[in-house]
């Protein structure tokens, strides 16, 4: 909290008039809420460990880059204030970003509907819509997360993700090698992605939505993202899928944006990129992180992850079906 304190005094806001709140986020980083004399503040906290990654200032600079360009398309989106020149701030080492405050809500999982699924469909594609280019097919360097490097971590440190992780490593394996699979079968088109862009990212004021934590936007596939958030939004995240709201969120893309590629049952692997997520977790649950909090933040989600990856296995069938059903003509 004193470093938010200084923070603010450095770069010339108002003065703090109360205490500064944490509020819930995004399991990456921490956000806080700052009142001051001229209004109020969110406070996004980088993750310092985060930060100690090779090329992270790079990435996002180029994501504060692309925020501007959604900006000046009209997408609706909440974007980091510039101050001093700069977005990103930075107070004893460590980084944040300062936004508006906007007393939106996120919409709890469990009561999307099909209506807000054609929402952010629509969003997603205008972002995609912007500036989409051809390229040589994707040839991605194949996913080999070593699995039982993990396990034997886990074993060493008597963790309790051990178990689950062995329970489920012919599950992790296949996740894997359909994940490698659907990559390299992706079409040759690149534009504008925010692959964090899933229900926890959208809020809505009075019915209207607004993007946040637009810090992992990029280049990118727009074949594997829309795919991948159809699901999120529809219900995969909480394994309670709604294949017409997946449908919804399709028909709100396509008005927006069609690149005529209708193969998607054909790259469903694209689904399985869960376990990047799953192994940055399991990477805090093994100790790679700021504190307990944190770790145990991991361990709850190679859990929850495990479980996501679980059920899309089971659903892969069905989903795979109405896909050929929907985009066959």
């Amino acid at each position: 909290m004193k470093t938010i304190e200084k923070l603010f005094h450095n770069i010339g806001l108002s003065e703090i008039t109360g205490p500064i709140t944490p509020v819930s986020g995004g399991f990456m980083h921490r956000m806080f809420r700052v009142d001051t004399s001229d209004g109020s503040y969110a406070v996004k906290h980088l993750n310092p460990e985060v930060m100690k990654r090779p090329g992270v200032f790079e990435n996002y600079k180029r994501a504060e880059s692309l925020e501007t360009m959604l900006e000046n398309a009209g997408i609706p989106i909440v974007p980091a204030l510039v101050i001093n020149e700069k977005k990103m701030q930075e107070c004893d080492g460590e980084y944040f970003y300062v936004f508006d405050w906007h007393e939106g809500k996120i919409t709890d999982w469990d009561h999307i509907t099909p209506k807000q699924c054609r929402i952010a469909g629509s969003i997603q594609g205008r972002i995609h819509a912007i500036a989409p280019k051809q390229v040589e097919a994707e040839t991605k360097e194949p996913s080999q997360i070593d699995w039982n490097n993990y396990i034997n971590e886990a074993v060493a440190q008597n963790s309790e993700i051990e178990p689950i992780l062995k329970d489920n490593l012919e599950l992790l394996t296949h996740a894997q090698d359909e994940m490698n699979r659907a990559n390299v079968s992706l079409p040759g088109i690149e534009c504008i992605t925010d692959e964090d862009m899933d229900p926890k990212n959208i809020m809505w004021e009075n019915g209207e939505p607004r993007v946040i934590d637009l810090e992992c936007l990029d280049y990118g596939n727009p074949v594997s993202h829309v795919l991948q958030l159809s699901l999120q939004w529809s219900g995969i995240t909480t394994c309670t899928l709604d294949l017409d709201k997946t449908k919804a969120f399709f028909e709100g893309y396509l008005e927006a944006y069609d690149n005529g590629f209708r193969d998607y049952a054909s790259v469903f692997g694209v689904a399985y990129t869960w376990i990047e997520w799953l192994e940055y977790n399991i990477t805090r649950a093994l100790g790679n992180c700021q504190d307990e909090a944190e770790q145990n933040m991991g361990i709850s989600e190679v859990k929850n992850t495990i479980a996501r990856i679980r059920y899309i296995a089971d659903m892969e069938e069905k989903i795979i079906q109405k896909m050929n059903e929907w985009f066959s003509a």
